[in-house]
């Protein structure tokens, strides 16, 4: 997971754009748009993360950063 990826994506597509992304990596399409990463794996966290930081930046109005900080930890929390 690398957040400069992260944050492009949230700053560059809406986020029906990046739902879309998201359906097509999940069916093994390539994506309308362009996100960055190893593998399909890595451009599916991507897209997972983008969305959920972009969904709480816009219903909570929370910074990138808090956005982020919040779906890390999430992440860490389903790991242990």
């Amino acid at each position: 997971m690398k957040t400069p990826s992260i944050k492009a994506l949230v700053e560059t597509y809406s986020l029906a754009e990046l739902q879309e992304a998201e359906v097509a990596l999940l069916e093994e399409h390539t994506p309308a748009i362009t996100i960055e990463g190893k593998d399909e794996g890595e451009q599916l966290t991507h897209v997972l993360a983008a969305i959920y930081i972009k969904t709480q930046m816009e219903t909570k109005g929370i910074p990138f950063n808090q956005g982020l900080r919040d779906f890390s930890q999430r992440v860490r929390k389903s790991i242990s």
